[in-house]
């Protein structure tokens, strides 16, 4: 997959793994993570798959709905490369957080859904619920941070309010952050995400 490494000046620390939101490209979270962690080693992907020329991580019927058997092939795609990647660049694949926005928190989240012990923990900014009708794995006390926005059309509070007991339900340490806006990342958001990690992992 394509992608950006930097290596950080803490190598204790988590590795953020990036993931954009359609139409976006490895570039664009590089600036979050000098905001949540700027001495974490930085793995930034762009998604595989095209919808009109944009990247984004699985094909989707149409909005808000998801083409299940590409997100599952997807998730395995994402998680393999993670496991490359760590022994490509040299990193604990044990000790890697993802912060992920729209689509990007949607891969993100399966990850969370599909796989024990893929992620250490995540940041997921306006994510939506990736599957339902599964059995999560055991994720007891794995530290979930969700950025949601009450005016969101793309993804309504119901859907992240389900997104969260079903995460809780397997154990999850689930924070969410309310923002009163729409889809859109704003900087108090990331602010909070900034906030909630030095809690979780400082």
């Amino acid at each position: 997959m394509k992608h950006i490494y930097q290596k950080g000046t803490d190598a204790a620390a988590p590795v953020l793994v990036l993931f954009h939101g359609t139409g976006g490209t490895e570039r664009d979270l590089l600036p979050l993570a000098s905001v949540i962690s700027p001495t974490s080693s930085v793995l930034s992907v762009r998604g595989n798959v095209l919808e009109n020329g944009m990247p984004r991580f699985f094909r989707r019927l149409a909005e808000g709905i998801f083409d299940e058997e590409d997100l599952i092939f997807r998730t395995k795609e994402v998680y393999d490369f993670l496991d490359q990647a760590a022994v490509e660049h040299g990193f604990d694949r044990q000790n890697v957080v993802a912060v992920g926005y729209s689509n990007g928190a949607n891969i993100a989240g399966s990850l969370l859904f599909h796989y024990p012990a893929a992620l250490r923990g995540a940041i997921l900014h306006h994510p939506m619920v990736p599957r339902r009708g599964v059995q999560l794995p055991d994720l007891a006390g794995t530290p979930i941070f969700i950025g949601a926005g009450k005016n969101d059309p793309i993804c309504s509070p119901q859907e992240t309010e389900e997104l969260t007991a079903l995460l809780g339900e397997a154990g999850a340490a689930v924070h969410v952050h309310w923002e009163q806006a729409g889809h859109q990342l704003t900087r108090s958001e990331v602010d909070a995400a900034a906030a909630w990690y030095k809690t979780n992992f400082a």
